[in-house]
């Protein structure tokens, strides 16, 4: 068996400041966790905004550089976001309406689920669910509730994200300094490591926001000409589900084109579905021309990074949950190489 190695001499020397230091780690990271996805959230937005910071500090001073990257982010991204979400919450009800005031043919429906070896009875169904219907949309309206009641913590939140995003713009090459003299580890292996959550990063930034952006932004204008209520509403749907591996646009263009056969629009329903699924293909082209053939992340590592960050680090984590997996397998493959070296 070989030996153990013997504790650092530092720890050894100085046992009451070592244990100091982790008791302050470990109330740092409770005072994080209350607000640990928008503090994560001000990290990915400082990312996002990095190239405007370095293009910026080459003209004037990195606080005004910071102060003009926060405050482009909030016009730019924030408000309009929040503009948008507001949209969306108005538009459910007028969804929900224009369903209720269509001519639905049920029997027109059932007769065609007939032909292809699917018969059902609709109205049975919708009678015999719909007690659980009706608490489905009652948990809907408090989710909803829920949500307006917490707007001043969301406020806090958003606070912290914007001053998480200055700090780390401004100090960054600071923070990174701090790291290398307090992280116990190599600065050799230090900077590969960076390097390699920095490649992580950008592929999961760039390949899920930008491709589900376009997507969205393509499905919804195609949801606009063919005259589709609630499209705000049905393009955000459809940019969050194309976040999520396995759904993506067609989680929103197939309940469409079968709402519009419902309604007597078979043609409408038919131009629909090809159109959504040219965009679901688009995917295969998009990515690769945006992050390039890497092999930075497989599908394994993306699907459970991205389900299991939303559990997790909440919305966020749609981002962060992929970098972390795949930070975690590279921190173990250093580990095994420095290790067998």
């Amino acid at each position: 068996m070989a030996d153990r190695p013997e504790p650092p001499t530092w720890a050894v020397e100085q046992p009451a400041l070592t244990a100091l230091a982790v008791v302050g780690a470990g109330l740092g990271i409770l005072v994080l966790l209350p607000y640990l996805q928008y503090v994560l959230f001000g990290g990915v937005l400082a990312y996002i905004l990095l190239p405007l910071q370095s293009r910026l500090e080459k003209h004037v001073r990195p606080m005004i550089a910071a102060t003009i990257s926060v405050i482009t982010a909030v016009l730019v991204i924030l408000i309009p976001l929040v503009y948008l979400l507001n949209v969306a919450l108005r538009q459910t009800t007028q969804l929900v309406d224009a369903i209720r005031t269509e001519n639905i043919d049920l029997e027109m429906i059932e007769s065609e689920l007939a032909d292809n070896g699917y018969p059902v009875d609709l109205a049975g169904l919708y009678d015999s669910y719909q007690d659980a219907i009706s608490t489905a949309v009652e948990g809907l309206a408090n989710s909803v509730l829920d949500i307006v009641g917490g707007l001043p913590s969301v406020a806090i939140g958003l606070t912290i994200t914007l001053f998480v995003c200055f700090a780390l713009l401004r100090d960054g090459e600071d923070l990174l300094e701090w790291l290398y003299r307090v992280v116990p580890i190599d600065d050799e292996i230090q900077r590969e490591l960076f390097a390699e959550l920095d490649g992580l990063m950008e592929a999961s930034v760039i390949s899920n926001v930008l491709v589900a952006a376009i997507q969205a932004v393509l499905l919804g204008a195609g949801l606009i000409v063919l005259g589709i209520p609630a499209v705000v509403l049905l393009t955000l749907l459809t940019f969050v589900l194309t976040l999520l591996p396995l759904v993506g646009s067609f989680g929103v263009w197939l309940p469409v084109s079968i709402y519009l056969v419902a309604v007597g629009r078979p043609v409408a329903a038919g131009a629909l579905t090809v159109y959504g699924v040219l965009v679901m293909l688009s995917d295969t082209y998009l990515r690769p021309a945006l992050i390039g053939r890497t092999s930075a992340f497989n599908s394994t590592i993306a699907v459970i990074g991205i389900f299991g960050g939303l559990i997790t680090f909440g919305a966020v984590g749609l981002f962060i949950g992929p970098v972390v997996l795949g930070g975690a397998k590279v921190a173990l493959d250093l580990f095994a190489r420095e290790r067998a070296g």
